[in-house]
């Protein structure tokens, strides 16, 4: 699963990355804990060009009742999203790139659980796959997202079982192209990515509450 991230960027160094049209990003905020129930920062393509803006993690389906459903959602299992009725219709043109530069995750030993902090090893910035829906009510909309994820590789295993998906730098505009494509094919794009390889470590258990957000939270285990 993916239940924490981060991202540190400078707002000018994404907005390059990511080739980025606009001047700014709109209440752009870095983070050392992005935590379930925030607003975070993902790219959708409107037909026209890329845009960055935030989303409320945890999705909310457009027709939920109730939209505290969402902290149900923070996570998609990518080898189901094309046939749960959450999520299928998503898949077909409703998907999104979720900025981010590590995440966390929680090792299971001797009764315990060790936080890590996991990067990329070749590259400072990277997006995981994402979906989006927005939900109305009579009073309001709310535009929200998840985060796709996949039975975890060889080196996410010792950690976790699963692990979020993050989309190779030449997939991500493929990813969130505007052309409509069947869920299924979505499905098939996500299960043909390559594995982007990872490092990690330890980090302390500051991180465990969502309501740091520091420094702390990346400094390395001594």
């Amino acid at each position: 699963m993916c239940g924490r991230y981060t991202l540190l960027a400078e707002e000018v160094q994404i907005l390059n990355e990511y080739q980025l049209e606009q001047d700014r990003i709109e209440s752009y905020q870095s983070s050392y804990n992005i935590a379930p129930g925030q607003q975070v920062l993902a790219i959708i393509h409107d037909g026209r060009k890329k845009r960055a803006g935030y989303l409320r993690w945890g999705l909310i389906p457009s027709w939920a009742e109730d939209e505290k459903i969402g902290y149900k959602m923070i996570n998609a299992r990518s080898e189901t999203a094309h046939q749960k009725p959450s999520f299928k219709r998503l898949m077909s043109r409703k998907r999104c790139l979720i900025i981010a530069d590590s995440f966390y995750e929680w090792k299971k030993a001797n009764g315990e659980k060790q936080p890590k902090r996991i990067r990329t090893s070749n590259r400072q910035l990277f997006s995981f796959a994402g979906l989006w829906d927005k939900w109305e009510s009579q009073d309001k909309e709310v535009y929200t997202c998840t985060i796709l994820t996949k039975d975890a590789d060889n080196f996410m295993r010792d950690i976790h079982d699963r692990m979020p998906i993050i989309l190779p730098k030449d997939k991500e505009d493929l990813w969130i192209k505007p052309e409509k494509q069947s869920p299924t094919e979505a499905h098939q794009f996500l299960a043909s990515l390559s594995t982007e390889k990872l490092t990690a470590y330890d980090v302390g258990t500051h991180v465990n509450s969502a309501k740091n957000n520091d420094a702390v939270c990346i400094e390395p285990l001594l």
